[in-house]
C-alpha cells in the first residue's frame, strides 16, 4: 500500500491506538457511530475479504446489520450515507433490533429504496440474506418484488415457504422459478443470475436448484423489500425470521458464491451469531 504526501495511506484509515481499518469500513463506522471493537473487526475483515475475492465491486448494497439499533442497521456498507439514494434501509414499525440482527412481527418490512429496473442489470443480479432463526413454514417471503397481473417480472428469494421449500425467482414465476426442499430456515441463502440461461439457488455452499430456461423478461420497476414481498405496491407475505446480513448486486458465479459464503460466515462467527 503506497503513501502520498501529508502522511496519509491510500485505502486505509486510522483509529485510536494506530490500528488501521479499510477506508470503506471506516466510512461505515463514522456513519453508524459504532465503537465496539469486535463489531469493527468483523466489518473490517468482511470488507477486506470481499475485496480480496473480487466481489466488493459487484455489490450495490450490503447490510451487515450490526450495532443493535434501527439506526445502525439501516446503513449500506457500500455507500453509508443517510439518504435513500445511497440505499439506506427504511424500517416499518414492528421490528425488534438487537446485536443479533432484526426480526419482524410478521407484518413488518424494510425498504432498501432500491428499484431493480433502475439500479441493476438484467441477467446479472443477485440477492442474499443470512437468517439466524427457524420458524414454521408458511407464506413468508424474505426478499421480493413483483409487478404486473401475474407478478412478472419478479425477483424473490425465500428460505422456507409453505411445504418446506426454499425458492428463488429471476424473473418469471412460470419459467424462471426454482425451488428445493428445505426444513430449516437458518443460514445463508443466495439467488443469483449470471446470464439469460443461468440462474441458481444456493444455501451455504450447496447449489439447491438450477434454472437454465432462457429469461426474456426485464427487471421489476418497483422497490424490492426485505422481510416481505412488494406485490404491485401491496406489502404481503411478511417474514418472521431474524435477519443478520443482506446484500443486493450483480450476479455471482459458483466460485464467487462459495467465497461470498466464506466471507459472510466468518463475519457471523466473529460476532458469535453464526448458525
Amino acid at each position: 500500500m503506497s503513501s502520498i504526501g501529508f502522511g496519509f495511506t491510500i485505502g486505509k484509515a486510522k483509529k485510536a491506538g494506530g490500528v488501521s481499518y479499510d477506508a470503506d469500513a471506516q466510512a461505515f463506522f463514522t456513519a453508524t457511530g459504532i465503537t465496539d471493537t469486535t463489531q469493527k473487526s468483523a466489518v473490517n475483515q468482511l470488507v477486506l475479504d470481499l475485496k480480496s475475492y473480487n466481489i466488493w465491486t459487484k455489490m450495490k448494497a450490503i447490510y451487515p446489520i450490526v450495532g443493535g439499533t434501527s439506526t445502525t442497521h439501516k446503513y449500506n456498507l457500500k455507500d453509508p450515507q443517510d439518504t435513500n439514494a445511497a440505499f439506506r434501509l427504511t424500517f416499518s414499525t414492528g421490528f425488534t433490533h438487537s446485536s443479533n440482527g432484526f426480526v419482524g412481527n410478521g407484518a413488518a418490512y424494510a425498504n432498501p429504496n432500491l428499484t431493480p429496473s433502475t439500479s441493476l442489470t438484467v441477467n446479472n443480479t443477485h440477492i442474499s440474506f443470512y437468517l439466524g432463526t427457524d420458524t414454521a413454514a408458511g407464506n413468508k417471503v424474505e426478499m421480493g418484488v413483483g409487478v404486473g397481473g401475474t407478478l412478472v417480472p419478479i425477483m424473490m428469494l425465500i428460505s422456507k415457504y409453505t411445504g418446506n421449500i426454499s425458492q428463488s425467482n429471476a424473473y418469471n414465476l412460470s419459467t424462471n422459478q426454482i425451488s428445493s426442499s428445505n426444513t430449516d430456515s437458518k443460514g445463508f441463502y443466495l439467488g443469483t443470475r449470471t446470464s439469460s440461461t443461468s440462474h441458481k439457488l444456493f444455501k451455504g455452499t450447496s447449489v439447491l436448484a438450477t434454472d437454465t430456461n432462457t429469461n426474456s423478461n426485464t427487471l421489476p420497476n418497483l422497490a424490492i423489500l426485505i422481510s416481505a414481498l412488494n406485490s404491485n405496491g401491496a406489502i404481503v407475505q411478511n417474514s418472521d425470521r431474524r435477519f443478520q446480513f443482506v446484500s443486493i448486486g450483480n450476479g455471482l458465479t459458483d466460485a464467487e458464491a462459495s467465497n461470498f459464503y466464506t466471507a459472510v460466515q466468518a463475519f457471523q462467527t466473529t460476532l458469535s451469531r453464526n448458525v
